[in-house]
């Protein structure tokens, strides 16, 4: 009964000009997040990425005196889960996958963490979903195909081992969006972001400690790893956790949508990355089954109505 209600809330919530504002601050920040990671491992061991991020992420966030409240310490157990499945795991898993993934192609796999999300969330809530929304999930899919294998077989974007690696990392934010959700009732976004990037942090400082040891400093990768982590884990996260509480575990996804059309763009400009036609297409597939599955779910919404 209340994975019904928990549901509708996601699925019913609308979109207002605030909403948008978030959104648009996420879509631009994450959507440049894949170049600032291809230029950050050119001299940085893939091991420093999350390191930095996190560090410089939880140095931005405590700035803000909202997100220095305390957390309740039996919530902690929940934190060190999420510190590792929504940051120290896919913050590695992205560096590790740009070594033979172009930024370009990683920036539109990443437009498929709404159709990811929505499978993850539905398993979560043990909620079958409508046809209409599991025609979205398979219209998703089919587009994360026409992204990756073209890629795979051109040789010059991707290789399948690269392709996991990314795939890994949607199915663990998407697990951790469903984890977060108790969390984001009772803190303040900066509050929750911050203790969770302070786990991830202390998670990753063993092997990123390590993999300064094998890199050489450029000033060029260490400014991408500071905005990448300022903007992209710091501050960005917080827009997330502020949509996600506004609009549910659904909705929220919705930036994620336009972060493709950045990262497409920025890595052909600045790194003249290969651009296949397939993928492209491929890309606005995922977009498509992305804002499909953002829609009313009309089955959950009349379950919330009986329940009432």
């Amino acid at each position: 009964m209340n994975s019904h209600k928990t549901s509708a809330s996601d699925t019913q919530s609308g979109f207002g000009v605030i909403d948008w504002m978030l959104s648009l601050g996420m879509a631009l920040t994450w959507g440049s997040s894949f170049l600032l990671i291809d230029i950050a491992i050119r001299h940085f061991h893939t091991s420093v990425i999350p390191f930095g991020r996190t560090g410089f992420g939880v140095a931005a966030l405590l700035l803000l005196p909202s997100a220095r409240h305390r957390v309740a310490r039996e919530h902690w157990p929940r934190l060190v889960v999420l510190g590792f499945v929504w940051m120290a795991l896919p913050f590695l898993l992205y560096p590790l996958a740009e070594h033979t993934v172009s930024s370009s192609i990683t920036g539109m796999m990443n437009g498929a963490l709404p159709v990811v999300v929505a499978v993850v969330t539905a398993i979560w809530i043990r909620t079958m979903p409508s046809g209409r929304r599991i025609f979205a999930v398979l219209i998703g899919f089919f587009g994360i195909l026409l992204i990756a294998l073209p890629s795979i077989n051109d040789g010059s974007a991707a290789d399948v081992k690269g392709i996991l690696y990314l795939v890994a990392a949607l199915l663990s934010y998407a697990v951790a969006i469903n984890i977060a959700r108790p969390l984001q009732a009772m803190y303040t976004p900066g509050t929750l972001m911050l203790h969770v990037e302070i786990v991830a942090f202390a998670m990753s400082a063993p092997y990123g400690i390590w993999g300064l040891n094998h890199s050489t400093f450029s000033l060029a990768s260490f400014s991408a790893l500071a905005v990448l982590g300022v903007l992209g884990t710091g501050f960005a996260f917080v827009l997330f956790a502020t949509l996600s509480k506004r609009t549910g575990a659904v909705r929220s996804m919705i930036p994620t949508y336009f972060t493709p059309i950045v990262g497409t763009i920025l890595g052909t400009t600045f790194n003249n990355e290969p651009l296949l036609i397939l993928s492209v297409i491929g890309m606005f597939v995922v977009i498509v089954g992305a804002y499909l599955m953002s829609k009313p779910e009309r089955i959950l919404l009349t379950s919330a109505t009986k329940v009432h």
